[in-house]
């Protein structure tokens, strides 16, 4: 129950940017990047018909061919947040909060990227246009990247039809700017680093590690290509902030050592995710 509360209220927040991100900075600028919410923008600047209420009306015609073409499980992943996305966008008043149109296409396109990764990590969906391309790529095996591409093209290509050519390159820049948000968000925003050490001074460079650092290294045997020499290498994943300490330890031993150095984006485990004695 705890569970599905914590998810629930992360929908609740996720769906809260999307509508924040379109109708705060996107939508006052014309700004129409793709989806449905892109659509919106477009068909309420060409009709006068409000944006949420556009949003509400395809989004429950989604729901209908998400239950029959994908299946209970699917629907019911997209049905909350379907159905918040249209309500949410209405009490969020279209208000120009920056005039500033290349600052509000920034600030608006992290938000909507943020919230779009966040319902992605609770596999959720807003609905709209994220829907069909999975039923392409069920019945017909096309690709979901170049369905949700086609489809974003198709949106941001018909504002030209009713916006400037200015607010076509914006709604790319956007689409471009939503995509780096949610790669950062998905890669993880608490990176750590993986250190790989040669040195001929392993044992009291170990001891260091363990005690001064105080995290667990792996030793792991490996043999030279060229001199078919046998030897250890260690293996230590620690926080980036203990990194330059790391390279004190080591360089106070062996300037000569060698070191592979990876920035890795997750890290699960002991010391990491949990602490000794608390599972």
């Amino acid at each position: 129950m705890v569970n599905q509360v914590k998810k629930l209220l992360y929908i609740v927040l996720a769906i809260t940017l999307i509508a924040m991100a379109v109708n705060l900075f996107l939508g006052p600028h014309h700004i129409a990047a793709g989806g449905l919410t892109g659509l919106a923008i477009i068909i309420e600047a060409a009709t006068g018909f409000d944006r949420s209420i556009t949003v509400f009306v395809f989004n429950m015609a989604i729901l209908v061919l998400t239950y029959f073409f994908l299946g209970k499980e699917v629907f019911l992943n997209t049905v909350i947040g379907a159905t918040l996305l249209p309500i949410i966008m209405g009490f969020i008043p279209h208000t120009m909060l920056i005039n500033n149109v290349m600052l509000s296409v920034i600030v608006g396109s992290a938000f909507f990227g943020i919230g779009v990764a966040i319902l992605y990590k609770n596999n959720a969906s807003s609905g709209g246009t994220a829907v069909p391309p999975l039923i392409l790529k069920k019945y017909f095996n096309i690709d979901t990247s170049i369905g949700l591409f086609v489809t974003d093209c198709v949106v941001v290509v018909a504002s030209l039809f009713v916006f400037e050519l200015e607010s076509f390159f914006f709604a790319i820049f956007s689409i471009f700017l939503t995509s780096v948000t949610m790669r950062y968000i998905e890669d993880g925003l608490n990176k750590k680093k993986m250190v790989f050490i040669i040195s001929d001074k392993q044992e009291v460079i170990l001891n260091d590690l363990l005690h001064v650092i105080k995290r667990g290294v792996t030793v792991v045997p490996v043999v030279g290509g060229h001199t078919k020499q046998e030897r250890d290498m260690l293996m230590i994943t620690l926080n980036v902030k203990d990194y330059q300490q790391l390279l004190k330890v080591v360089d106070s031993h062996d300037k000569r050592a060698f070191m592979i150095t990876s920035t890795v984006s997750d890290v699960h485990g002991l010391g990491f995710t949990y602490e000794s004695g608390s599972v």
